[in-house]
């Protein structure tokens, strides 16, 4: 295997590097994305079994199969390993070809590259053995978290000084997606793990907010996570890959640059949301409502504004199972950015916090948004990268389509219908008042959505070892066809 990343790596520098551009570094990141997508799946579907079979949690290894455990290290494997490369390897990729220039720093892409990969292997193995902070999406404790920071300032000079070398006079707007995400997800990461060590063998610390404020930092945190690492960051892709793949102008610049100051200016206010009924202000959970709320608007402005790049060229949809990817990835973005500033208005979190509607709910993004975009940027990436002609096989990227689809929508419905079961049989109360339902009665109730869910994964999982192995036999063989089907030239 490392010796195949390690050739593939090498293999067609003379191919695509003569052009000036440091492809070898975002090769890497392909193989790492598509590596950590894999783990992450794997771990998801694994844990989403574990509740509705929890024999599966193996009394005989705990307590490290347990899901507490393994559920950090599938969220963080997805997130972070598989969205945080993709985020990387793409912004490489893209600042080299809109700026003109070469990636700014010489080796120091590689440390960023490398740096990166220690800091999830670091952070994997303190989830397994328990050495975590209990903060959600920022569970590493404070030597992983120092760590990452190094190796996120040096990401943005990275990117920063390939700007500032660049030989187009204009930094179009994909770029300035990104740079919010590097830039924003610096600060987020800096303040919210604030802390101060206790045990430097015990990997252990105290954080510097208590109660409350934690509480208040830690979501400003979570939820701008979400608004600039999964969305910010994933936009700055589709700006660039829709039109490429569409081989259209995006549909309006105008409303690009607008999307994007609406869009950092409104996200970075709506983390209170997650915390009505708390010991929070109610102001300021109202605040972060009104703000979600007002979200809405330029989210579905940037759907809006990638689908219709598509203006003179819906053929696409029928011919090029890439430009697929791209459309349903922008479909889910909409859907989850419309369902979001629903959920958080009071009167509907009410009922769906705390329960698997919120799970629905992320996960319809996730992989929807988040992962279908990615999954048509690798296929966008392999060939070119390696100097292909065009993937080895279009029907398993069709395949691919459907499974990841098909079992998306499997795993959304079923955490829709069972969250706002879950939710009514919380609130539900006979004639004298008292509560209808025991927390294991809504457990039981769950059971066949549950299930659901688990299958939903594996269609999901099985898309991604098909494109694993499309991967894999693209870098090795190269294409069927002498001319590209679906695939644009770069």
């Amino acid at each position: 295997m490392f010796v195949w990343v390690l050739r593939g790596i090498d293999e067609p520098r003379e191919v695509h590097d003569v052009s000036g551009y440091s492809d070898g570094v975002i090769r890497a990141g392909v193989i790492a994305t598509a590596f950590w997508g894999l783990a992450g799946f794997l771990v998801g579907t694994f844990i989403a079994f574990q509740l509705a079979f929890p024999v599966l949690n193996f009394d005989w290894a705990q307590p490290f199969t347990n899901f507490g455990r393994l559920r950090p290290l599938h969220t963080s494997a997805v997130i972070f390993a598989f969205g945080g490369n993709a985020l990387i390897c793409t912004s490489f990729y893209v600042v080299q070809r809109t700026s003109a220039a070469r990636l700014f720093g010489g080796n120091l892409a590689w440390f960023v590259f490398w740096g990166y990969q220690l800091f999830i292997v670091l952070a994997a193995t303190g989830y397994v053995l328990g050495a975590t902070q209990s903060k959600e999406y920022a569970e590493p404790e404070w030597y992983v978290d120092i760590w990452l920071t190094i190796v996120w300032v040096a990401y943005l000079v990275v990117f920063l000084g390939t700007i500032f070398m660049r030989r187009e006079k204009h930094i179009y707007v994909a770029n300035w997606f990104y740079l919010s995400f590097i830039i924003t997800v610096a600060m987020l990461h800096i303040v919210n793990n604030l802390s101060i060590p206790v045990s430097f063998w015990g990997s252990k610390s105290v954080q510097v907010f208590a109660g409350v404020q934690d509480a208040m930092t830690q979501w400003w945190y979570g939820h701008n996570a979400v608004g600039f690492f999964l969305t910010a960051g994933f936009l700055g892709m589709m700006y660039y890959f829709v039109p490429k793949q569409a081989e259209r102008p995006i549909y309006s610049y105008k409303l690009s640059i607008i999307h994007f100051w609406a869009l950092i200016f409104l996200y970075i206010w709506a983390g209170p949301h997650h915390l009505h009924y708390t010991a929070l202000p109610d102001w300021a959970a109202t605040l972060g409502m009104v703000f979600s709320i007002v979200l809405w608007m330029p989210s579905w402005g940037g759907m809006i504004n990638g689908l219709m790049t598509l203006q003179g060229a819906w053929d696409k949809l029928r011919t090029d199972p890439i430009m697929r990817m791209f459309v349903i990835s922008l479909g889910f973005y909409g859907m989850s950015t419309f369902e979001g500033p629903m959920m958080s208005i009071r009167a509907v979190n009410s009922l769906s916090h705390y329960t698997d509607w919120t799970i629905g709910h992320v996960h319809s993004g996730a992989l929807g948004w988040n992962g279908m975009i990615t999954f048509g940027a690798l296929y966008f990436l392999t060939p070119r990268l390696w100097g292909r002609a065009q993937m080895h096989s279009m029907s398993a990227i069709n395949w691919h389509f459907w499974l990841a689809t098909i079992g998306i929508v499997l795993y959304a419905s079923s955490m829709w219908v069972t969250g706002i079961m879950e939710g009514l049989m919380w609130r539900e109360v006979d004639d004298q008042g008292f509560l209808v339902n025991t927390f294991a009665d809504t457990v039981a109730a769950k059971f066949p959505m549950y299930v659901v869910r688990g299958l939903g994964g594996v269609l999901y999982l099985t898309g991604g070892i098909i494109m694993c192995w499309n991967m894999w036999m693209t870098v090795r063989g190269g294409a069927k066809h002498s001319a590209p089907v679906g695939v644009p030239a770069e």
